[in-house]
């Protein structure tokens, strides 16, 4: 027999597919725009199939006023913040989307734990108890809630360093590997305490802890490996999302929790392989800045170069390759360098564009950048594709990145970022760098290459450079 219910379950399976719909086209850009708009599609069919089943539930009218309530203002909000954000402060964004996430895993937690364990005499406790489903639903409990303390507090500290609001230099307390392994080794016991004897003091406890173990995983991470941070981050919501989804008894939850968690993970994973990190060093907040080279340490004489020197150097180029960073997206360059791009193309010079997998501070940031502003998908290559070309290229400009063409990585064993792979743009014919000043990258590292012999640097806003060398051309 059709019912309200389960043509809301049929949604729900809908929605699923529409997810793993979204989530396979968001893994190539030329259907990227597609996939964007199936996961639209199926968050809007699975809301519509909420609502729908709160009132076969029979909400009563206060409470379904409530729900609409929040989503109409949750709704508003996140347009107005989609409206006005700029593609320099996403990463951010996004970590504090993550924080809501997390949030609303250790309130729906904390719920599960009012209406049965903190209710022993109550009818849900008492049917789960005759079932002997009680244990179960504790473990759910205090999963549910670590899990999602962790990630609040994590994704708070992650988006206060993407936002410049704390130092993005790695927090190095005493012993940090021995309080973390600490922190989950008490999260194992007071678990099994609370599954055999449910009480609100180990809930306090164990929430307590998550919030401090999130807050000093993120913090101990050096501001050069936040891209990597916000992906696991990302994992971690939807792992927190899918705990919740059981405490709830809703299977597109758990669907969609999962479908988050574990491409969350895999995209960290293979950051970690293209960064020659380890992965789980990257899930215990293990990878900080333990020591570097001094910033006192003399590299030699920097040189100089204008936009008019510049434009000539491009045009008398057979081959330029252009390795984007942070600093283009924040001059909104973009737009100034596809139209760089096209121009020199059409003088029949071949131009690439070179992405590290962690430039920007958001995988894929310097991606979205480049197709808002029109440049063909088939000339922008990842590292691994275009790293055995710089030899022999006429001229790579270097466009707001720092951390990512820095040979300190493969040469020197002190550096921070050593045995990380990096863009080999130093084996150019010349490298033109676009920076503000001469300050070191988001890692907090000097960088060699503004030294060698063959690197000129131009010195200004990123947009402001870019503008005058197509004047000049």
């Amino acid at each position: 027999m059709f019912t309200l219910e389960t043509a809301a379950t049929a949604a729900y399976v809908v929605a699923a597919l529409l997810f793993i719909l979204a989530l396979a086209g968001l893994s190539k850009h030329e259907t990227s725009r597609a996939g964007n708009t199936f996961g639209i599609t199926g968050m809007a069919v699975a809301l519509v199939a909420t609502i729908a089943l709160a009132i076969n539930h029979q909400i009563e009218p206060l409470g379904l006023a409530l729900l609409i309530g929040a989503m109409a203002v949750g709704a508003a909000i996140g347009l107005w913040r989609a409206k006005v954000v700029e593609m320099t402060g996403m990463p951010e964004l996004i970590a504090l989307l993550h924080s809501f996430v997390g949030l609303a895993a250790v309130l729906v937690g904390w719920n599960g734990y009012l209406h049965v364990e903190g209710d022993a005499g109550g009818t849900e406790a008492a049917l789960l108890s005759e079932q002997g489903m009680l244990g179960i639903h504790s473990a759910e409990v205090v999963i549910g809630v670590f899990i999602g303390a962790v990630t609040f507090t994590g994704s708070i500290v992650a988006n206060l360093k993407l936002s410049a609001r704390i130092k993005s230099a790695p927090m190095m307390l005493p012993g940090k590997n021995i309080l973390n392994v600490g922190a989950l080794v008490a999260f194992l016991a007071l678990t099994v305490w609370f599954v055999i004897d449910p009480s609100l003091w180990l809930l306090v406890a164990v929430t307590v802890l998550a919030l401090l173990l999130g807050w000093h995983l993120v913090a101990s991470i050096g501001g050069g490996d936040m891209p990597v941070v916000v992906s696991m981050l990302n994992s971690y919501s939807g792992w927190a999302a899918a705990a919740s989804g059981f405490l709830l008894g809703n299977d597109l939850l758990i669907i969609t929790g999962a479908l988050v968690g574990s491409s969350g993970a895999y995209l960290s994973y293979i950051m970690c392989k293209a960064m020659n990190r380890s992965f789980i060093s990257v899930i215990a907040g293990g990878f900080g800045i333990e020591a570097g080279p001094s910033e006192d340490k003399d590299y030699g004489e920097h040189r100089e170069i204008n936009a008019e020197a510049a434009a000539d150097m491009l045009t008398s180029a057979s081959s330029v390759i252009i390795t984007p960073g942070y600093g283009m997206a924040v001059a909104q360059a973009q737009y100034g360098v596809a139209d760089l791009t096209r121009k020199l193309r059409d003088r029949g010079i071949d131009v690439r564009f070179g992405i590290h997998p962690v430039a920007g501070r958001l995988p894929g940031h310097m991606n979205v950048l480049l197709a808002e502003a029109k440049v063909p998908y088939d000339i922008v290559l990842e590292m691994d594709e275009i790293n055995d070309d710089f030899d022999g290229t006429s001229v790579v400009l270097v466009i707001g990145a720092n951390d990512t063409v820095n040979p300190a990585a493969s040469e020197d064993p002190s550096s921070p970022i050593a045995g990380m792979p990096v863009l080999t743009v130093w084996d150019a014919d010349n490298v033109i760098v676009f920076k503000r000043s001469m300050a070191s990258g988001y890692a907090g590292v000097q960088n060699p290459l503004f030294f060698r012999d063959n690197t000129q640097m131009l010195f200004g806003d990123a947009k402001d450079r870019v503008d005058a060398i197509l004047a000049a051309l």
